[in-house]
């Protein structure tokens, strides 16, 4: 019974000292946790630092980039809105000059269906063309004829060819009659129209400016269109060689520009002919002159000559003079007897 109780006891000691060993574990256990926490704790706070650094340093960059993206965007939108700008401002003056080409033209085609007003504009067309390669002395304006015919220009040159007319003529409605016809029929009958206005023309100058006498063989009929003068050449030499036969040479603005350069050589000749008479007079004038200047010079050499002789004599006479004074200086005064002369000289003559 004692040693029972006294097991129990030992059993209970046994017990109590587990239990405070355990007691003590879980106490280091806690702590240990505790620290472990602490650790983990702080392991995550510095792993949070580093993520929140991390992700600032990339929001910056994101926002940088974004900025300079939004930077360059804007200066890209602004240079295309200001070159949008330019192109429109160009777009508004080419318009505007459109708008005025548009009224020109316009005007224009009202000007040229009035036969007086296109006739008005040929012959400004050929005024401009004479006016800036002919010299003032060539050429005269509505110049009226003896047959009281009145020219749209008259060339003045020398024989031959002589005086030579200009007229200008612009048959613009046959011209458009044949270009706006649509079938056979309407074209032969445009063709037939386009010949007749033509050789009108032809005729009314070969009779009007070609005169014995009075103008050259020939004259000139100006057509103030390149089209016209280009459908001529193309499809109506019967035209163009009746013109020939009629010697009525058929001229448009750049032809008429050749022929012009080509007189103005031939009055530059002229005028170097007709300077070459007086330059030849001169010439024998100057040759006169030069003779007569030679012999003048020859004269005033003869007279340098003699002048240089007179000079050689001066010199010498001027040496007797002077060794004669020489001599006299030489002579002490009172040794000499006053019956004796000086000593002659040399050269003494």
């Amino acid at each position: 019974m004692r040693r029972g109780k006294k097991d129990l006891h030992s059993f209970s000691d046994i017990l109590l000292r587990g239990q405070a060993e355990l007691a003590g574990r879980l106490s280091q256990l806690g702590e240990y946790n505790a620290a472990e926490q602490n650790k983990i704790a702080q392991a995550i706070q510095e792993q949070k630092l580093a993520v929140l650094k991390i992700m600032d340093e990339k929001l910056l960059a994101v926002t940088k980039s974004v900025g300079e993206g939004l930077q360059q965007n804007a200066a890209k939108t602004s240079e295309t809105l200001t070159d949008l700008r330019e192109r429109l401002t160009k777009i508004d003056v080419a318009q505007q000059k459109i708008s005025s080409l548009s009224e020109q033209v316009v005007s224009l085609q009202e000007v040229l269906s009035n036969k007086q007003a296109r006739g008005a504009f040929g012959e400004i067309q050929l005024n401009d063309l004479v006016t800036s390669i002919l010299p003032p002395s060539a050429y005269a304006f509505q110049v009226v004829l003896s047959n009281t015919k009145r020219a749209d220009c008259v060339l003045t040159l020398p024989n031959p060819p002589g005086t030579i007319v200009i007229d200008a003529k612009f048959p613009l409605e046959s011209y458009q009659a044949l270009r706006q016809a649509s079938g056979d029929r309407e074209k032969i009958e445009a063709e037939r129209f386009f010949r007749a206005s033509v050789l009108k023309h032809i005729k009314d100058i070969s009779e009007k400016y070609i005169l014995a006498g009075e103008t050259a063989e020939s004259a000139l009929m100006f057509l103030p269109s390149e089209a016209i003068y280009a459908e001529l050449h193309a499809n109506f030499t019967d035209v163009v060689e009746a013109s020939y036969r009629a010697k009525v040479w058929i001229v448009s603005p750049t032809t008429l520009m050749a022929t012009l350069n080509t007189i103005r050589a031939i009055l530059k000749d002229s005028k170097m002919r007709e300077m070459a008479g007086v330059i030849q007079k001169e010439v024998g004038v100057l040759v006169e002159d030069i003779t007569r200047l030679d012999g003048r010079i020859d004269s005033l050499s003869r007279h340098f000559k003699q002048a240089n002789e007179d000079v050689e004599g001066i010199k010498i006479s001027s040496g007797k003079i002077g060794k004669r004074i020489q001599k006299i200086e030489n002579i002490e005064l009172g040794e000499a007897p006053e019956h004796q002369a000086l000593p002659k000289l040399a050269n003494d003559e």
